[in-house]
């Protein structure tokens, strides 16, 4: 899984900030590797430099997953830190949750037990 990070010339310690976020995205969404081929991280200051007040920064993850469309989650926070902490979570979530929802294993369990449940309904008693 590759991570990439973006951000606005006013933000200091790119490199730093890239090195975390990419430590922050591989335990979060480690177990998922295979499904995702990239991370796009963008983080920007709300508002323009002069007048945003301190702390205004807003990071947005874009999770590029093998064919599927892409999972996108935006956080705001004080620092460029909290921020990156706070989406990576919500990605970890969302795409959990977007996996889930496309995982063959459950649709075929999901229609066994609804085959059974049917089948268990039309079971009449002749006795």
């Amino acid at each position: 899984m590759q991570v990439l990070l973006n951000t606005d010339p006013q933000l200091d310690g790119r490199h730093k900030m890239a090195e975390h976020l990419d430590t922050i995205v591989q335990e979060a969404l480690g177990r998922f590797d295979e499904q995702i081929t990239r991370v796009e991280a963008h983080l920007a200051e709300v508002g323009d430099h002069a007048s945003a007040t301190p702390g205004d920064i807003t990071c947005t993850l874009e999770a590029r997953l093998v064919g599927l469309t892409p999972v996108v989650v935006k956080d705001h926070a004080s620092t460029a830190h909290q921020a990156m902490h706070n989406a990576v979570g919500k990605l970890k979530r969302a795409v959990g949750t977007v996996l889930a929802k496309h995982d063959t294993r459950l649709d075929n369990k999901r229609g066994a037990t609804r085959v059974g449940a049917a089948a268990a309904d039309s079971v009449v008693d002749t006795e």
